[in-house]
């Protein structure tokens, strides 16, 4: 049987992040006409009809009994943060994990399963405005404020809202390969992958002189990433301190200076990849300033990207049938 998905709905629903899982994963696609596409469910977790945002009421035509079918479960955002889940529907989170399924949530959805405590010495994400209080409430977890998704193989986490698609498009990816998520993308007019690394869109105050630095020196990095660099020579050019670019730097990027680096470095290599079919390997290498093929493959198997070589021929393959 197709892979099973159940999507949650519960009262004070948010119509968004439900209505971006049921648009994956329940709307006919026959675009993909081999592809053995997902089955899906609405699961109540609470008798309705239950009230969503902006007034619409939802009919759900399944409960809580299909997650012990389901193999993927879908958690919107949660209600409130500050809420703890039915006990029934924590307890039914619990068995489907026992037993192998794989649990996902969208922005403030992570406490659902925070609760049900499924992240206990894991990783994960969630809105930057809940970081704070997950991460205190849930010491036991490693909170990553910078990421727009955290996969952590059967536990999945997503940031605000909108990041939600792309964690949903990297189960698909995950699932189906990569020409398939590109279709589907195609079809949603909207980017087959961003960078799960990539900071998210916190709102900041005006730049200080240090934050404006900071900017003229990832601007710098990127048009110069052929080169060597250290923390020191990047404190040079910012002209402050080491330990002030350190603490500087991650507080603009989420990130060390040498993680942002590499990142930087992987992203150029595979631009490079998708965009130069016949460039040598050593040269792709070289220009991304990772120095040699084999450091390449190694900061790709790091990034869980597909070996360079395998990488380029996904991304030269064309895409299933248009949709249309």
């Amino acid at each position: 049987m197709p892979h099973l998905v159940a999507i949650l709905a519960y009262d004070r629903l948010c119509t968004f992040e439900f209505g971006c899982a049921v648009e994956l994963f329940a709307l006919e696609r026959p675009e993909l006409e081999a592809v053995d596409w997902y089955r899906y469910a609405v699961c109540a977790v609470e008798p309705g009809p239950l009230r969503a945002m902006g007034g619409v009421q939802v009919q759900a035509p399944h409960g809580l009994a299909m997650l012990a079918r389901a193999d993927t479960i879908v958690v919107p955002g949660w209600r409130d943060a500050a809420e703890r889940p039915p006990e029934v529907l924590l307890r039914a989170l619990q068995r489907a994990w026992r037993r192998g399924a794989r649990i996902c949530s969208i922005c403030s959805g992570v406490f659902v399963l925070a609760h049900a405590g499924l992240l206990a010495g894991r990783r994960a994400t969630t809105h930057w405005r809940h970081a704070e209080r997950l991460a205190s409430e849930f010491p036991d977890i490693t909170v990553d404020v910078s990421a727009l998704y955290v996969d952590e193989g059967q536990a999945i986490t997503s940031a605000g809202s909108a990041a939600g698609l792309d964690m949903l498009l990297h189960l698909v990816r995950r699932d189906h390969g990569a020409r398939v998520a590109n279709t589907v993308a195609q079809r949603l007019v909207m980017s087959p992958h961003r960078d799960g690394g990539q900071a998210q869109f916190v709102p900041r105050p005006m730049p200080s002189a240090e934050e404006s630095s900071i900017a003229r020196l990832l601007d710098w990095l990127r048009e110069n990433a052929r080169q060597a660099h250290t923390v020191d020579s990047m404190a040079a050019f910012a002209q402050m301190s080491r330990r002030t670019l350190q603490r500087r730097f991650k507080d603009s990027t989420g990130l060390s200076p040498q993680d942002w680096l590499v990142r930087e470095r992987v992203a150029i290599a595979k631009e490079l990849l998708e965009t130069h079919p016949t460039m040598p390997i050593d040269a792709v290498a070289d220009l991304a300033g990772l120095g040699s093929p084999e450091s390449l493959r190694r900061h790709f198997r790091l990034h869980r990207l597909p070996a360079p070589s395998r990488y380029r021929q996904i991304f030269s393959e064309p895409v299933l049938r248009p949709f249309g």
